[in-house]
């Protein structure tokens, strides 16, 4: 299961609101253990498209640092479907670069729904998703 902020939910539904009509995309900082994200890093996507994420390699290196300073880790990505459902698709799945990682999709078709999965070798699994009290 993964942990959220309320703060770090509400900042990761905005940043892919406000990436409109592009996916939007960005990194969260937690605890590996406890798969609790207390961090939410908003990145550009450097595809620029409302079909593919890439997260802008400086705006990873900065997320990175600022997680370290902090004792935290990176502990997934975020990406936006502008108009499909909450689902990785076969791209998503091929660019899953660490099992370890959640991969927390926010579908902005209809209301904004959040879910999130973890890919291990093609292989994709969902989890829950709960908000902690901060």
């Amino acid at each position: 299961m993964l942990t959220l902020t309320p703060g770090t939910h509400a900042r990761l539904v905005g940043h892919c609101l406000d990436g409109l009509p592009d996916e939007a995309c960005g990194l969260l900082g937690g605890d590996p253990v406890t798969d609790h994200a207390s961090r939410c890093y908003p990145t550009r996507n450097q595809a620029a498209s409302a079909r593919l994420y890439e997260v802008h390699p400086l705006d990873h290196l900065k997320a990175d640092r600022d997680a370290e300073s902090r004792g935290l880790e990176i502990i997934g990505v975020f990406h936006s479907h502008t108009h499909t459902d909450a689902y990785p698709s076969a791209t998503d799945v091929a660019q899953a670069p660490d099992p370890s990682w959640h991969y927390v999709l926010v579908s902005l078709k209809d209301e904004p729904v959040v879910r999130s999965y973890r890919i291990t070798d093609g292989h994709i699994t969902e989890e829950s998703v709960a908000l902690s009290a901060e």
